[in-house]
Protein backbone atom coordinates (compact mmCIF):
# COMPACT_ATOMS: atom_id res chain seq x y z
CA UNK A 1 0.00 0.00 0.00
CA UNK A 2 1.46 3.38 -0.92
CA UNK A 3 1.50 6.06 1.68
CA UNK A 4 -1.31 8.06 -0.35
CA UNK A 5 -3.19 4.70 -0.11
CA UNK A 6 -3.22 4.55 3.68
CA UNK A 7 -3.39 8.26 4.16
CA UNK A 8 -6.77 7.96 2.26
CA UNK A 9 -7.52 5.30 4.61
CA UNK A 10 -7.10 6.50 7.36
CA UNK A 11 -9.63 9.61 6.62
CA UNK A 12 -12.22 7.47 5.36
CA UNK A 13 -12.32 5.83 8.64
CA UNK A 14 -11.98 8.85 10.75
CA UNK A 15 -14.92 10.13 8.88
CA UNK A 16 -16.90 6.81 9.76
CA UNK A 17 -15.71 6.83 12.91
CA UNK A 18 -16.39 10.46 13.55
CA UNK A 19 -20.13 10.14 11.66
CA UNK A 20 -20.92 7.16 13.94
CA UNK A 21 -19.98 8.69 16.83
CA UNK A 22 -22.35 11.79 16.19
CA UNK A 23 -25.42 9.51 15.43
CA UNK A 24 -24.86 7.72 18.60
CA UNK A 25 -24.03 11.05 21.26
CA UNK A 26 -26.28 13.23 19.43
CA UNK A 27 -29.55 11.42 18.89
CA UNK A 28 -30.30 12.21 15.75
CA UNK A 29 -30.83 9.23 13.52
CA UNK A 30 -33.86 9.52 11.68
CA UNK A 31 -35.38 7.35 14.08
CA UNK A 32 -34.53 9.58 16.67
CA UNK A 33 -35.95 12.03 14.54
CA UNK A 34 -39.26 10.43 13.92
CA UNK A 35 -39.48 9.43 17.94
CA UNK A 36 -39.17 12.82 18.77
CA UNK A 37 -41.43 14.22 16.63
CA UNK A 38 -44.06 12.05 17.75
CA UNK A 39 -43.25 12.50 21.47
CA UNK A 40 -43.97 16.56 20.93
CA UNK A 41 -47.12 15.41 19.10
CA UNK A 42 -48.52 14.07 22.29
CA UNK A 43 -47.46 16.44 24.88
CA UNK A 44 -44.27 13.79 26.14
CA UNK A 45 -40.91 15.23 24.72
CA UNK A 46 -38.36 15.35 26.76
CA UNK A 47 -36.96 18.81 28.04
CA UNK A 48 -34.69 20.67 25.57
CA UNK A 49 -31.50 21.39 27.11
CA UNK A 50 -28.78 23.43 26.00
CA UNK A 51 -25.70 21.06 27.48
CA UNK A 52 -23.41 24.29 27.86
CA UNK A 53 -26.46 26.42 29.51
CA UNK A 54 -28.09 23.73 31.81
CA UNK A 55 -29.64 26.03 34.33
CA UNK A 56 -30.90 28.75 31.50
CA UNK A 57 -34.43 29.69 32.48
CA UNK A 58 -37.50 27.76 30.33
CA UNK A 59 -41.20 28.33 30.34
CA UNK A 60 -43.03 25.55 31.60
CA UNK A 61 -45.68 23.67 28.90
CA UNK A 62 -49.11 24.81 30.91
CA UNK A 63 -49.71 27.60 32.90
CA UNK A 64 -47.70 28.21 36.11
CA UNK A 65 -48.77 30.36 38.98
CA UNK A 66 -45.55 29.56 40.78
CA UNK A 67 -41.86 30.34 40.03
CA UNK A 68 -39.75 29.50 42.14
CA UNK A 69 -40.48 27.56 45.75
CA UNK A 70 -39.15 27.37 49.78
CA UNK A 71 -39.58 24.00 51.49
CA UNK A 72 -39.18 24.82 54.73
CA UNK A 73 -38.37 20.92 56.14
CA UNK A 74 -38.98 19.93 59.90
CA UNK A 75 -36.38 17.04 60.26
CA UNK A 76 -37.50 14.60 62.42
CA UNK A 77 -41.36 14.70 62.01
CA UNK A 78 -43.08 17.29 64.10
CA UNK A 79 -45.71 15.70 66.22
CA UNK A 80 -49.20 17.60 64.90
CA UNK A 81 -51.11 16.03 67.79
CA UNK A 82 -48.75 18.89 69.63
CA UNK A 83 -48.78 21.75 67.41
CA UNK A 84 -51.93 21.87 65.10
CA UNK A 85 -54.95 19.04 65.89
CA UNK A 86 -56.83 19.85 69.24
CA UNK A 87 -58.01 16.08 70.05
CA UNK A 88 -60.57 16.39 73.15
CA UNK A 89 -61.17 12.49 73.05
CA UNK A 90 -57.65 11.70 73.02
CA UNK A 91 -57.49 13.65 75.97
CA UNK A 92 -60.09 12.21 77.64
CA UNK A 93 -58.71 8.65 77.02
CA UNK A 94 -55.23 9.12 77.78
CA UNK A 95 -53.82 5.96 80.18
CA UNK A 96 -56.17 3.88 78.47
CA UNK A 97 -55.25 1.04 75.53
CA UNK A 98 -56.19 1.87 72.22
CA UNK A 99 -58.99 -0.48 70.63
CA UNK A 100 -57.40 -3.94 68.90
CA UNK A 101 -59.19 -2.90 65.35
CA UNK A 102 -56.77 0.56 65.28
CA UNK A 103 -53.73 -1.40 65.62
CA UNK A 104 -54.38 -4.44 63.78
CA UNK A 105 -52.19 -4.61 60.86
CA UNK A 106 -50.33 -1.79 61.68
CA UNK A 107 -46.42 -1.40 61.94
CA UNK A 108 -44.91 0.68 63.72
CA UNK A 109 -41.11 1.98 64.43
CA UNK A 110 -40.78 1.41 68.12
CA UNK A 111 -43.96 0.76 69.87
CA UNK A 112 -44.21 -2.97 71.03
CA UNK A 113 -47.75 -3.22 71.30
CA UNK A 114 -48.52 -2.24 75.25
CA UNK A 115 -48.52 1.51 75.03
CA UNK A 116 -51.55 3.39 75.61
CA UNK A 117 -53.13 6.58 74.07
CA UNK A 118 -51.52 10.29 75.30
CA UNK A 119 -53.08 13.42 74.73
CA UNK A 120 -51.69 16.66 74.81
CA UNK A 121 -50.86 18.96 77.80
CA UNK A 122 -50.61 22.09 75.32
CA UNK A 123 -53.37 24.78 74.85
CA UNK A 124 -55.06 25.08 71.96
CA UNK A 125 -57.09 28.10 70.42
CA UNK A 126 -58.75 28.68 67.33
CA UNK A 127 -57.50 31.98 65.73
CA UNK A 128 -58.08 33.61 62.35
CA UNK A 129 -60.76 33.87 60.25
CA UNK A 130 -60.87 30.39 58.87
CA UNK A 131 -60.63 28.43 62.41
CA UNK A 132 -57.33 26.64 62.76
CA UNK A 133 -56.05 25.13 65.90
CA UNK A 134 -52.92 26.01 66.88
CA UNK A 135 -51.34 25.36 70.48
CA UNK A 136 -49.71 27.71 72.24
CA UNK A 137 -46.11 26.44 71.65
CA UNK A 138 -46.84 28.24 67.76
CA UNK A 139 -47.60 32.23 68.98
CA UNK A 140 -46.51 33.65 65.95
CA UNK A 141 -48.14 31.43 63.41
CA UNK A 142 -51.35 33.01 64.68
CA UNK A 143 -50.14 35.61 62.58
CA UNK A 144 -50.60 33.98 59.05
CA UNK A 145 -53.55 31.55 59.88
CA UNK A 146 -55.51 33.43 56.92
CA UNK A 147 -52.50 33.15 54.97
CA UNK A 148 -51.63 29.88 54.95
CA UNK A 149 -53.48 26.53 53.46
CA UNK A 150 -53.47 23.95 56.05
CA UNK A 151 -53.02 19.71 54.99
CA UNK A 152 -54.65 17.80 57.81
CA UNK A 153 -54.72 14.82 56.16
CA UNK A 154 -51.07 14.37 54.84
CA UNK A 155 -50.30 10.41 54.74
CA UNK A 156 -47.08 8.83 53.82
CA UNK A 157 -45.77 5.14 52.96
CA UNK A 158 -42.74 4.98 54.89
CA UNK A 159 -42.30 4.94 58.62
CA UNK A 160 -38.23 5.38 59.36
CA UNK A 161 -36.84 8.54 59.05
CA UNK A 162 -33.88 7.86 56.49
CA UNK A 163 -36.73 6.64 53.87
CA UNK A 164 -39.12 8.66 54.79
CA UNK A 165 -37.14 11.78 53.83
CA UNK A 166 -36.03 10.35 50.68
CA UNK A 167 -40.19 9.33 50.26
CA UNK A 168 -40.74 12.98 50.92
CA UNK A 169 -38.05 14.71 48.80
CA UNK A 170 -37.92 12.12 45.68
CA UNK A 171 -41.08 10.07 45.64
CA UNK A 172 -38.93 6.84 46.09
CA UNK A 173 -37.91 5.83 49.42
CA UNK A 174 -34.03 4.46 48.50
CA UNK A 175 -31.55 6.42 47.00
CA UNK A 176 -30.93 7.64 43.30
CA UNK A 177 -33.73 8.98 42.23
CA UNK A 178 -33.89 13.04 41.58
CA UNK A 179 -35.12 15.01 44.44
CA UNK A 180 -37.95 17.78 43.91
CA UNK A 181 -35.49 20.68 43.53
CA UNK A 182 -33.97 18.93 40.64
CA UNK A 183 -37.05 17.98 39.01
CA UNK A 184 -38.01 21.54 39.36
CA UNK A 185 -34.54 22.73 37.93
CA UNK A 186 -34.08 20.32 35.37
CA UNK A 187 -37.53 21.22 33.80
CA UNK A 188 -37.02 25.21 34.45
CA UNK A 189 -34.16 25.81 34.65
CA UNK A 190 -32.99 29.09 37.14
CA UNK A 191 -33.19 33.11 36.28
CA UNK A 192 -30.01 33.47 38.35
CA UNK A 193 -26.93 33.48 36.39
CA UNK A 194 -25.11 34.26 39.27
CA UNK A 195 -26.10 31.41 41.92
CA UNK A 196 -26.93 27.83 41.75
CA UNK A 197 -30.61 26.91 40.78
CA UNK A 198 -31.39 24.43 43.79
CA UNK A 199 -29.81 26.09 47.35
CA UNK A 200 -29.87 23.85 50.42
CA UNK A 201 -29.46 25.50 53.76
CA UNK A 202 -29.15 23.96 57.03
CA UNK A 203 -29.82 24.34 60.44
CA UNK A 204 -30.64 22.65 63.79
CA UNK A 205 -27.84 20.12 66.15
CA UNK A 206 -26.96 17.86 63.45
CA UNK A 207 -27.57 17.20 59.78
CA UNK A 208 -30.96 15.34 58.21
CA UNK A 209 -31.10 11.47 57.73
CA UNK A 210 -30.72 10.62 54.25
CA UNK A 211 -27.69 13.31 53.81
CA UNK A 212 -26.72 14.74 50.41
CA UNK A 213 -29.28 11.76 49.51
CA UNK A 214 -32.15 14.04 49.97
CA UNK A 215 -30.94 16.97 47.76
CA UNK A 216 -29.45 14.83 44.60
CA UNK A 217 -30.08 15.19 41.04
CA UNK A 218 -29.86 11.28 40.75
CA UNK A 219 -29.91 9.78 37.08
CA UNK A 220 -30.32 13.71 35.89
CA UNK A 221 -27.54 15.82 34.95
CA UNK A 222 -25.32 16.86 38.22
CA UNK A 223 -26.18 20.55 37.10
CA UNK A 224 -29.73 19.84 38.89
CA UNK A 225 -28.42 18.76 42.35
CA UNK A 226 -28.94 20.89 44.80
CA UNK A 227 -25.96 22.90 46.26
CA UNK A 228 -25.80 23.33 50.14
CA UNK A 229 -24.68 26.74 51.48
CA UNK A 230 -24.03 27.58 54.87
CA UNK A 231 -25.64 29.80 56.70
CA UNK A 232 -22.55 32.49 57.63
CA UNK A 233 -19.29 33.33 56.17
CA UNK A 234 -18.28 31.83 52.43
CA UNK A 235 -21.73 29.81 51.56
CA UNK A 236 -19.28 27.27 49.91
CA UNK A 237 -15.36 26.38 51.41
CA UNK A 238 -12.19 27.57 49.36
CA UNK A 239 -14.93 29.72 47.18
CA UNK A 240 -12.03 32.43 47.80
CA UNK A 241 -9.21 32.82 45.72
CA UNK A 242 -6.02 32.08 47.79
CA UNK A 243 -3.99 35.05 48.90
CA UNK A 244 -1.31 36.74 46.04
CA UNK A 245 -3.74 34.78 43.33
CA UNK A 246 -4.34 38.07 41.11
CA UNK A 247 -7.76 38.31 38.77
CA UNK A 248 -5.79 37.78 35.85
CA UNK A 249 -4.15 34.70 37.15
CA UNK A 250 -7.29 32.89 38.23
CA UNK A 251 -8.90 33.97 34.94
CA UNK A 252 -5.96 32.55 33.23
CA UNK A 253 -6.22 29.14 35.21
CA UNK A 254 -9.92 29.29 34.44
CA UNK A 255 -9.25 29.58 30.70
CA UNK A 256 -6.80 26.64 30.53
CA UNK A 257 -8.64 24.03 32.92
CA UNK A 258 -11.95 24.91 30.32
CA UNK A 259 -10.10 24.13 27.42
CA UNK A 260 -8.69 21.49 28.80
CA UNK A 261 -11.92 19.78 29.57
CA UNK A 262 -13.90 20.79 26.36
CA UNK A 263 -10.90 18.64 24.74
CA UNK A 264 -11.60 15.95 26.24
CA UNK A 265 -15.18 16.34 26.02
CA UNK A 266 -14.77 16.58 22.24
CA UNK A 267 -12.59 13.35 22.45
CA UNK A 268 -14.92 11.43 25.12
CA UNK A 269 -18.72 13.32 24.47
CA UNK A 270 -19.36 12.59 28.03
CA UNK A 271 -22.38 15.33 29.05
CA UNK A 272 -20.79 15.21 32.69
CA UNK A 273 -17.41 17.10 31.71
CA UNK A 274 -19.70 19.77 30.55
CA UNK A 275 -21.51 19.78 33.73
CA UNK A 276 -18.03 20.74 35.19
CA UNK A 277 -17.29 23.18 33.07
CA UNK A 278 -20.34 24.92 34.30
CA UNK A 279 -19.00 24.53 37.94
CA UNK A 280 -16.29 26.13 37.68
CA UNK A 281 -17.66 29.31 35.25
CA UNK A 282 -20.42 29.38 38.41
CA UNK A 283 -17.96 29.49 41.27
CA UNK A 284 -16.21 32.65 39.27
CA UNK A 285 -19.12 34.27 39.28
CA UNK A 286 -20.02 33.56 42.70
CA UNK A 287 -17.01 34.99 43.88
CA UNK A 288 -18.88 38.01 43.82
CA UNK A 289 -22.84 36.91 43.69
CA UNK A 290 -21.60 35.18 47.17
CA UNK A 291 -20.50 37.66 49.45
CA UNK A 292 -23.27 40.07 48.14
CA UNK A 293 -26.06 37.58 49.60
CA UNK A 294 -24.54 36.96 52.73
CA UNK A 295 -24.51 40.48 53.96
CA UNK A 296 -27.73 40.01 55.71
CA UNK A 297 -26.24 43.45 58.28
CA UNK A 298 -27.94 45.18 54.88
CA UNK A 299 -31.19 44.59 55.76
CA UNK A 300 -33.30 46.41 57.92
CA UNK A 301 -33.07 46.32 61.43
CA UNK A 302 -37.09 45.93 61.48
CA UNK A 303 -36.41 43.37 59.19
CA UNK A 304 -33.53 41.48 61.54
CA UNK A 305 -36.05 41.85 64.38
CA UNK A 306 -39.04 40.40 61.97
CA UNK A 307 -37.57 37.48 61.31
CA UNK A 308 -34.95 36.92 64.76
CA UNK A 309 -31.66 37.26 62.34
CA UNK A 310 -28.60 37.82 64.03
CA UNK A 311 -26.05 38.23 61.03
CA UNK A 312 -23.14 36.36 61.79
CA UNK A 313 -24.80 33.65 64.12
CA UNK A 314 -25.80 30.47 61.93
CA UNK A 315 -29.53 29.99 62.54
CA UNK A 316 -32.93 28.96 60.62
CA UNK A 317 -34.16 32.62 61.07
CA UNK A 318 -30.84 33.57 59.38
CA UNK A 319 -31.45 31.03 56.44
CA UNK A 320 -35.34 31.76 56.07
CA UNK A 321 -33.90 35.57 55.31
CA UNK A 322 -31.54 34.04 53.28
CA UNK A 323 -33.73 32.26 51.22
CA UNK A 324 -35.92 35.01 50.90
CA UNK A 325 -32.53 36.90 49.33
CA UNK A 326 -32.14 33.73 46.86
CA UNK A 327 -35.79 34.01 45.63
CA UNK A 328 -35.42 37.72 45.03
CA UNK A 329 -31.79 36.79 43.15
CA UNK A 330 -33.62 34.61 40.99
CA UNK A 331 -32.97 31.01 42.48
CA UNK A 332 -35.48 28.42 41.45
CA UNK A 333 -35.64 26.23 44.53
CA UNK A 334 -34.37 26.55 48.19
CA UNK A 335 -34.82 24.17 50.95
CA UNK A 336 -34.26 24.59 54.61
CA UNK A 337 -33.47 21.96 57.07
CA UNK A 338 -34.19 22.17 60.78
CA UNK A 339 -33.55 19.01 63.04
CA UNK A 340 -34.64 17.57 65.21
CA UNK A 341 -38.08 16.85 65.55
CA UNK A 342 -37.81 13.39 66.55
CA UNK A 343 -39.48 13.46 69.87
CA UNK A 344 -39.79 9.95 70.97
CA UNK A 345 -39.29 10.71 75.25
CA UNK A 346 -35.67 10.33 75.34
CA UNK A 347 -33.93 13.13 77.57
CA UNK A 348 -32.90 15.48 74.85
CA UNK A 349 -35.91 14.56 72.34
CA UNK A 350 -39.54 15.02 74.46
CA UNK A 351 -42.47 17.49 73.73
CA UNK A 352 -41.70 18.99 76.79
CA UNK A 353 -38.50 21.39 76.96
CA UNK A 354 -37.43 19.78 73.54
CA UNK A 355 -40.57 20.61 71.31
CA UNK A 356 -40.55 23.93 73.08
CA UNK A 357 -36.81 25.13 71.93
CA UNK A 358 -37.52 23.69 68.06
CA UNK A 359 -40.54 25.81 68.25
CA UNK A 360 -39.29 28.36 69.15
CA UNK A 361 -36.19 27.89 67.02
CA UNK A 362 -38.51 28.28 63.64
CA UNK A 363 -42.07 29.76 64.71
CA UNK A 364 -41.29 33.48 64.29
CA UNK A 365 -39.15 32.36 61.04
CA UNK A 366 -41.68 30.82 59.59
CA UNK A 367 -44.53 33.11 60.46
CA UNK A 368 -41.63 36.37 59.08
CA UNK A 369 -40.97 34.31 55.94
CA UNK A 370 -44.44 34.33 54.51
CA UNK A 371 -45.46 37.93 55.55
CA UNK A 372 -42.91 39.32 54.03
CA UNK A 373 -42.42 37.87 50.95
CA UNK A 374 -46.41 38.67 50.66
CA UNK A 375 -45.36 42.55 51.96
CA UNK A 376 -42.50 42.56 48.81
CA UNK A 377 -45.33 40.95 46.37
CA UNK A 378 -43.21 37.96 46.25
CA UNK A 379 -45.28 35.24 47.78
CA UNK A 380 -48.22 35.58 44.62
CA UNK A 381 -45.94 33.64 42.57
CA UNK A 382 -43.55 31.98 45.46
CA UNK A 383 -44.40 28.69 46.74
CA UNK A 384 -43.44 27.97 50.76
CA UNK A 385 -43.91 24.54 52.02
CA UNK A 386 -43.36 23.53 55.57
CA UNK A 387 -43.73 20.19 57.27
CA UNK A 388 -41.78 17.15 57.54
CA UNK A 389 -41.42 13.58 56.71
CA UNK A 390 -44.11 11.96 58.83
CA UNK A 391 -46.22 13.22 62.10
CA UNK A 392 -46.67 11.47 65.30
CA UNK A 393 -48.97 8.65 67.15
CA UNK A 394 -51.84 9.29 69.51
CA UNK A 395 -49.81 6.65 71.30
CA UNK A 396 -47.11 7.73 73.49
CA UNK A 397 -43.64 5.65 73.65
CA UNK A 398 -42.37 4.13 77.27
CA UNK A 399 -39.30 5.96 77.52
CA UNK A 400 -37.21 8.51 79.71
CA UNK A 401 -39.92 11.09 79.42
CA UNK A 402 -43.31 11.74 77.11
CA UNK A 403 -43.29 11.44 73.78
CA UNK A 404 -44.97 9.44 70.68
CA UNK A 405 -43.13 7.41 68.08
CA UNK A 406 -43.49 8.04 63.90
CA UNK A 407 -46.86 7.91 62.30
CA UNK A 408 -47.28 7.70 58.47
CA UNK A 409 -51.26 7.87 58.55
CA UNK A 410 -51.93 10.96 59.08
CA UNK A 411 -49.91 14.45 60.00
CA UNK A 412 -50.09 18.19 58.73
CA UNK A 413 -48.56 20.21 56.44
CA UNK A 414 -48.82 23.66 55.45
CA UNK A 415 -48.49 25.61 51.92
CA UNK A 416 -48.61 29.00 51.22
CA UNK A 417 -48.61 31.27 48.17
CA UNK A 418 -47.77 30.09 44.52
CA UNK A 419 -51.43 29.98 43.56
CA UNK A 420 -52.97 27.39 46.66
CA UNK A 421 -56.29 29.25 48.82
CA UNK A 422 -55.06 31.07 51.89
CA UNK A 423 -57.38 30.47 54.98
CA UNK A 424 -58.01 26.92 54.07
CA UNK A 425 -57.98 24.06 56.11
CA UNK A 426 -58.53 20.98 53.65
CA UNK A 427 -58.43 17.21 55.22
CA UNK A 428 -60.03 15.91 58.85
CA UNK A 429 -58.85 12.89 60.80
CA UNK A 430 -60.86 10.76 63.78
CA UNK A 431 -61.52 11.69 66.54
CA UNK A 432 -58.01 10.12 68.28
CA UNK A 433 -55.85 11.57 65.40
CA UNK A 434 -55.17 8.42 64.29
CA UNK A 435 -56.53 8.26 60.57
CA UNK A 436 -57.42 10.34 58.04
CA UNK A 437 -61.87 10.70 57.82
CA UNK A 438 -61.79 13.05 54.80
CA UNK A 439 -59.00 15.28 52.48
CA UNK A 440 -56.57 12.47 52.62
CA UNK A 441 -52.74 13.58 50.34
CA UNK A 442 -50.56 11.41 49.76
CA UNK A 443 -46.89 12.52 49.28
CA UNK A 444 -47.23 11.38 45.63
CA UNK A 445 -50.63 13.73 45.49
CA UNK A 446 -48.13 16.84 47.10
CA UNK A 447 -45.61 16.43 44.53
CA UNK A 448 -48.17 16.08 41.97
CA UNK A 449 -49.47 19.55 43.11
CA UNK A 450 -46.45 21.33 43.50
CA UNK A 451 -45.33 20.09 39.69
CA UNK A 452 -48.50 21.19 38.66
CA UNK A 453 -47.93 24.90 40.34
CA UNK A 454 -45.07 25.43 38.82
CA UNK A 455 -46.85 24.63 35.42
CA UNK A 456 -46.28 20.56 34.51
CA UNK A 457 -48.21 17.82 34.43
CA UNK A 458 -46.49 15.30 36.71
CA UNK A 459 -47.10 12.48 34.49
CA UNK A 460 -45.36 14.62 31.26
CA UNK A 461 -42.36 15.89 33.03
CA UNK A 462 -40.17 12.74 32.92
CA UNK A 463 -36.81 11.62 32.10
CA UNK A 464 -35.89 8.09 30.34
CA UNK A 465 -32.85 6.51 32.26
CA UNK A 466 -32.09 2.70 31.81
CA UNK A 467 -34.90 2.52 29.45
CA UNK A 468 -37.87 3.31 31.21
CA UNK A 469 -39.29 7.23 31.37
CA UNK A 470 -39.09 8.25 35.29
CA UNK A 471 -40.98 10.42 37.05
CA UNK A 472 -41.02 12.17 40.40
CA UNK A 473 -44.57 10.91 41.40
CA UNK A 474 -43.42 7.77 39.87
CA UNK A 475 -47.09 6.08 38.61
CA UNK A 476 -49.26 7.35 41.31
CA UNK A 477 -50.12 10.99 42.22
CA UNK A 478 -53.28 12.85 42.08
CA UNK A 479 -53.26 16.96 41.21
CA UNK A 480 -55.23 18.35 45.18
CA UNK A 481 -57.79 20.72 43.28
CA UNK A 482 -59.29 22.18 46.09
CA UNK A 483 -56.71 23.43 47.49
CA UNK A 484 -55.94 25.68 44.29
CA UNK A 485 -56.68 29.35 44.07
Amino acid sequence: MTPQQSAELDRRFTHALTRRHFFRRCGVGLGTIALHQMLREEGRAAVQIDASAPMAPRQPPLPAKAKNVIYLFMAGGPSQLDLFEDKPKLTEFTGQTPPPSMMQGRRFAFLKGNETLLGTKRKFERVGQCGMTLSELLPYHRQIADDVCWLRGMTTDVFNHGPAKLFMNTGFQAPGRPSMGSWATYGLGSESRDLPGFVVLQSGPRGPRGGNSLWSSGFLPTSFQGVPFRSSGDPILNLRSPQGFTPERERSFYDTVSALNRAHLDEVGDPEIMTRINAYEMACRMQTSAPELMELQKESPATLERYGAKPGQPSFANNCLLARRLIERGVRFVQLYHTDWDHHGDKNNNLSEAIELRCREVDQASTALVLDLKQRGLLDDTLVIWGGEFGRTPMGENRATVGRDHHIDAFTLWMAGGGVKPGLIHGATDELGFGVTEGKVHVHDLHATILHQLGFDHEKLTYRFQGRDFRLTDVHGEVVTPILA
